[in-house]
């Protein structure tokens, strides 16, 4: 057990230093290579910020565990908001046109999508195809409209090769740490009896959105609310389109039961949580904040008590 509990906390310490130094890598090169910031927010730090999900949803859909590969999807998507968000809109308020928006529309068909996905039974890699396509469609979108994204600044002065061995660093660690943090919680799934579902939605969802909650506190405490709102919102798209796309497209899922129950209906409701609370109060400040973290930890609490 100890030695279980010490790779699941290794491969978190992996993940979110390995995410790190990968963006922190792709971003001086990028910036080298000569290309907008606006360009380098978009893909290289969207995308590096999301390669833990990424690398943890691909190793433990090749391992036959569809429940983590599943649940980090899913449970990702439902802390990205009732705990990110939350804890973020009770730092600094969020304007309205940050959730209402074209991105937030987006999401929340987007999560509609996965909802229809999941009560398929089986998500096969046309699902993926689809997935992907929609990605793309959504990129180019974003680029054209030339409003999206969040500008990175990359370090003055330091060579191509410090980004590149940041970059190869930070992969290692990324890879290393998603097959660490896969091993570790499956055998304490196993040890508790805890389905492997259960534990993707938990702790390897909350582990692997450890650099979206970073971003978004720290963005929160300099009162950049939007930045704050637009980095979940920007996940969860790229969480379904990307993760759950290129992971069916590798291995098709079979999807558990547990996953057509609390959660999915807990997923659905967060992502409009947002704009019900914002009808409410008119604005997602601190208490609709505390209102979405209560709620994660009603459903945490609701769905390990169920599991034990």
């Amino acid at each position: 057990m100890l030695i279980d509990l010490l790779l699941v906390a290794g491969g978190l310490i992996a993940l979110l230093f390995g995410g790190e130094a990968l963006v922190r890598g792709a971003v001086i090169v990028a910036s080298r290579a000569g290309l907008s910031p606006f360009v380098i927010g978009l893909t290289l730090v969207g995308f590096g910020t999301s390669t833990p999900e990424l690398m943890t949803s691909l190793i433990a859909a090749s391992e036959g565990l569809p429940g983590i590969a599943l649940g980090n999807v899913i449970g990702s998507n439902i802390a990205n908001i009732l705990l990110i968000l939350g804890v973020s809109a009770a730092i600094a308020p969020v304007a309205a046109g940050a959730v209402t928006g074209r991105d937030g529309l987006v999401m929340i068909g987007v999560s509609v999508l996965c909802i229809a996905l999941v009560l398929m039974g089986d998500i096969g890699r046309m699902a993926g195809l689809i997935c992907v396509s929609l990605l793309v469609a959504y990129l180019v979108m974003t680029l054209r409209a030339g409003d999206g994204g969040t500008e990175h600044e990359a370090p003055i002065g330091q060579p191509v090769w410090q980004g590149v061995a940041f970059f190869v660093a930070g992969l290692v660690g990324v890879v290393l740490g998603a097959g660490w943090l896969v091993d570790g919680a499956s055998a304490i799934a196993r040890s508790f009896a805890i389905s492997d579902a259960v534990i993707g939605l938990t702790i390897v969802a909350v582990g692997t959105s450890l650099p979206e909650l970073v971003t978004s506190v720290l963005a929160a405490r300099k009162g950049q609310g939007g930045i704050a709102v637009g980095n979940v919102i920007g996940s969860n798209i790229f969480n379904v389109l990307g993760i759950l796309g290129i992971t069916v497209l590798v291995q098709p899922l079979a999807v558990p039961a547990e996953m057509t129950g609390l959660s999915l209906w807990v997923f659905g409701i967060a992502a409009i949580a947002p704009l019900i609370l914002m009808r409410v109060f008119g604005v997602l400040g601190r208490v609709s904040g505390l209102a979405l973290v209560i709620g994660y930890a009603a459903y945490t609490t609701v769905l390990v008590v169920g599991a034990l």
